[in-house]
């Protein structure tokens, strides 16, 4: 057991809460996160966070969406999730202004039409194949969206697992 997770099994409640709140947005997820505590091993914390989003409902998902910043949205990136957005959209905020500019407007037109944010999990892609994935994906129904985002959520929860328990 790597010395993180001995410490996240042995926060109390209201921190280890916070620090779940972290892997993922929906604050459900992260009671029963919490409560499923300790954890013997990195495997077991995935094999949680795994079962507890799948039986998430729409509600938990929209929620997990919300705590995301907007693709493209480099202002609020700078200012709110600093180090995690530098970490897991680097590539965004090295984006020429044209490319941020059309990921803001169809980050929009998503929002408009499907009710949240377009999640993505983004380490690893420009913007320029963020921006494909968008409008590839823009049309869909929100129904398919749902479970586009979620599939991508449960891909970003995994590597902020990873990156607190393991350092990758």
């Amino acid at each position: 057991m790597s010395s993180a997770l001995a410490e996240f099994n042995a926060l109390p409640t209201e921190k280890a809460f916070a620090q779940a709140l972290h892997f993922c947005g929906s604050e459900s997820w992260a009671e029963s996160m919490v409560a499923g505590r300790p954890f013997g091993d990195v495997q077991a914390v995935h094999a949680a966070a795994e079962r507890l989003w799948a039986a998430a409902t729409r509600q938990d998902r929209r929620e997990a969406f919300a705590a995301h910043p907007l693709i493209g949205d480099v202002a609020h990136l700078r200012q709110k999730f600093a180090t995690v957005a530098r970490s897991e959209q680097g590539q965004v905020m090295a984006a020429d202004e044209q490319v941020l500019a059309e990921l803001a407007k169809l980050n929009q037109a998503y929002f408009d039409r499907h009710g949240f944010i377009f999640i993505i999990f983004a380490t690893g892609k420009s913007a320029a194949q963020m921006l494909a994935a968008l409008q590839s994906r823009l049309d869909n129904s929100t129904a398919d969206e749902i479970e586009n985002a979620s599939a991508e959520q449960a891909k970003i929860t995994r590597l902020r697992i990873n990156q607190t328990f393991l350092g990758d």
